[in-house]
C-alpha cells in the first residue's frame, strides 16, 4: 500500500465528507434553484455546508461564498477587488512567493489594466513581515494580496499584524490571504484576522476536489467575477455544486472538531521527521517551516528527480514542489535566496490527519537508504 505524503497537493476525502456528498447525489439530488419540495431540500444543503465552513472560519455564513476552488477564488478576490478599489488607486502589493494563481493575476493586472504591482522579497523563512510591507506601501495602494501559509515551504506569514499595520497606515486598501494550505491547518479566524477577503480550498482538507470557497467581508460590495442566474446572492451565477458543498461542509466540521488535536500530532510528527532527517543525513537542510503539516527539505548536490524516483519505486509519494508548477526551478525557494544545488534537490513532505508515525519513519528510512545505494552507485560509475 502506498505511503502518501503529498497532502499539500490534495488530501483523501474524509468519511463524513463521502457519505455527504453520496447522500446529496443519490438523495436530494435536485436543482437547489427549483421551487418544490426536493429542491427547496437541496438548497437546505447548501446553506447547512455555507453554515459549516463558515463556523470552520468564524465568520457569518452570509460572508461565504462557494467557488469551483482555491484558484477562482483568487482570482475573483484579485481581479474584482483591484477593479473596485481602484478608485482610491492603481498600485498592488504583494509578495514574489504566492501561489501561481495570484501571481498570474496580478501580472495580467500589471499588463492589461495599468495596475503597478509591487513584490516583496521575503524572509529567509519565506515569510513576508509587516516591517516590509509598511516599508512598500504606498498612497495609492489598493489591494494587498499575501499568502497566509507558503504552500513550498510552509512558512507562515502574520497577516493578522499586517492587516492592523495596513489599516493604520492606508486604510481604504483592501486585503486579501489566499489561505488555502493555512485553513485546519493553522489558527484561523476570519473575525480576528483583519482582511477582506479571504480564499478557502476544499481538497486540501479532506473535501473532494472541485469545491472552494472566497470569504468576503461584510459590507464589501465585491462585483462577481461570474455572471448569469444570479446564484450565491447574485455574488457566484452558475448551479451550485450540491454534493460538493455537502461534502466540504462535512469535512470542514469534522475538521474543526478535531483541529486542536490534529494540529498537535502533525507538529510533533514533524518534528519527529526533521530531528531524524537531520541526524541521519548530514548536510541535509530544512527549510522554512512553521506550519504544522508542511516539512520543506534540501539534499544539496543531490536531483529531487533521482530521490523521488527512488521513493516511487518504495511506494512513497511526495512532492517536489507545488502540485500547480510545471517545470523550472521554484519561484518560491529562487525568491528565498536559496543557490541552485538546494533547489534541485529539494523535496516537500506533507501530512494530513490520517498521516501516521510509521509512514513518516518509512519516509526517513527510505532517504538514509537512498543516499547511500544512489552513492554507492556513483561511486562505481565515477570508477568506470
Amino acid at each position: 500500500m502506498s505511503i502518501y505524503l503529498d497532502n499539500a497537493a490534495t488530501t483523501a476525502v474524509c468519511p463524513e465528507a463521502a457519505q455527504a456528498a453520496l447522500d446529496a447525489m443519490t438523495v436530494q439530488y435536485a436543482n437547489p434553484g427549483s421551487p418544490h419540495a426536493m429542491g427547496r431540500a437541496a438548497a437546505a444543503l447548501v446553506e447547512r455546508g455555507r453554515a459549516q465552513v463558515a463556523a470552520a472560519l468564524d465568520c457569518r455564513p452570509e460572508e461565504l461564498f462557494f467557488t469551483s476552488c482555491g484558484t477562482e477564488g483568487d482570482n475573483w478576490a484579485l481581479r474584482r477587488g483591484a477593479e473596485y478599489n481602484a478608485r482610491h488607486g492603481k498600485h498592488i502589493l504583494s509578495s514574489r512567493v504566492e501561489h501561481p494563481a495570484v501571481l498570474r493575476t496580478l501580472e495580467e493586472l500589471e499588463a492589461r489594466q495599468g495596475f503597478a504591482l509591487t513584490l516583496l522579497k521575503p524572509e529567509k523563512d519565506g515569510s513576508v513581515s509587516p516591517e516590509a510591507v509598511l516599508e512598500a506601501l504606498r498612497e495609492d495602494t489598493c489591494l494587498v494580496s499575501l499568502m497566509c501559509v507558503n504552500n513550498e515551504t510552509g512558512a507562515v506569514t502574520d497577516i493578522a499584524a499586517i492587516a492592523r499595520a495596513v489599516r493604520a497606515r492606508c486604510p481604504h486598501a483592501l486585503i486579501h490571504t489566499d489561505a488555502v494550505q493555512a485553513f485546519l491547518h493553522v489558527p484561523l479566524s476570519a473575525r480576528s484576522l483583519g482582511a477582506d477577503l479571504i480564499t478557502l480550498s476544499g481538497h486540501k482538507v479532506h473535501a473532494p476536489k472541485g469545491i472552494g470557497a472566497l470569504y468576503i467581508r461584510k459590507g464589501l460590495n465585491l462585483p462577481a467575477l461570474l455572471t448569469g442566474g444570479g446564484q450565491e446572492g447574485g455574488r457566484r451565477s452558475g448551479t451550485p455544486a450540491v454534493e460538493l458543498i455537502a461534502a466540504f461542509g462535512a469535512a470542514a466540521e469534522a475538521g474543526a472538531r478535531s483541529f486542536a488535536e490534529d494540529s498537535t500530532r502533525m507538529a510533533a510528527l514533524r518534528a519527529h521527521m526533521a530531528g531524524r532527517l537531520e541526524a541521519e543525513n548530514p548536510g541535509l537542510l530544512l527549510l522554512g517551516g512553521g506550519a504544522p503539516q508542511l516539512l520543506s527539505l534540501s539534499l544539496p548536490g543531490w536531483r529531487s528527480e533521482v530521490l523521488m524516483n527512488f521513493l516511487e519505486a518504495r511506494d512513497i509519494c511526495v512532492a517536489r514542489s507545488s502540485a500547480c508548477k510545471r517545470g523550472g526551478r521554484s519561484q518560491v525557494l529562487s525568491a528565498m535566496g536559496l543557490p541552485g544545488e538546494v533547489i534541485d534537490g529539494v523535496l516537500r513532505v506533507s501530512l494530513s490527519r490520517y498521516t501516521t508515525r510509521e509512514e513518516a519513519d518509512a519516509f526517513c528510512d527510505a532517504i538514509r537508504e537512498a543516499r547511500g545505494r544512489i552513492r554507492a552507485s556513483l561511486s562505481v560509475q565515477n570508477r568506470k
